[in-house]
């Protein structure tokens, strides 16, 4: 018996609709992640991007658990000497709640190109809205 391997023109992406309001981050950052690699499906096959489009709203509405408002921080550097800048979760929230899901969901896929590839199929929003009635996504209760 061989192993079955999806061919890429068998492949068929749903786009699903999240709403982020009161979920806790964490597990909604796996939930996203398995959607996007695709192995909720039978025909999962790591080496491909199988996964469907995930929209998720209200973004700035998201909980966490513990002390991690104050106490979680994201880094970047400038690529200047001693450029390293820090940032709050609770700040991140007000400014850019579109790049924190992100954040957490792009640690959870594969570092290479396919993770790459994966993480372009997330589309994040802050409010109610977005512009993607066209695909007609089924709401995702998770």
């Amino acid at each position: 018996m061989k192993t079955y391997s999806p061919k890429a023109s068998e492949l068929t992406h749903k786009w699903y609709l999240i709403d982020a309001k009161d979920k806790v981050l964490g597990r909604l950052a796996t939930e996203i992640a398995s959607r996007l690699r695709g192995k909720h499906k039978a025909e999962f096959a790591p080496h491909m991007d199988n996964g469907d489009f995930i929209i998720v709203i209200n973004a700035d509405k998201i909980k966490v658990t513990g002390q991690k408002m104050t106490q979680k921080r994201y880094y970047r550097h400038t690529g200047y000497p001693s450029g390293l800048k820090e940032t709050t979760l609770s700040d991140m929230l007000k400014t850019k709640p579109e790049s924190v899901i992100t954040k957490a969901v792009r640690g959870m896929l594969p570092k290479s190109a396919l993770g790459f590839q994966m993480i372009k199929k997330l589309k994040v929003y802050t409010g109610t809205e977005h512009p993607h009635q066209a695909q007609q996504p089924e709401v995702l209760d998770i």
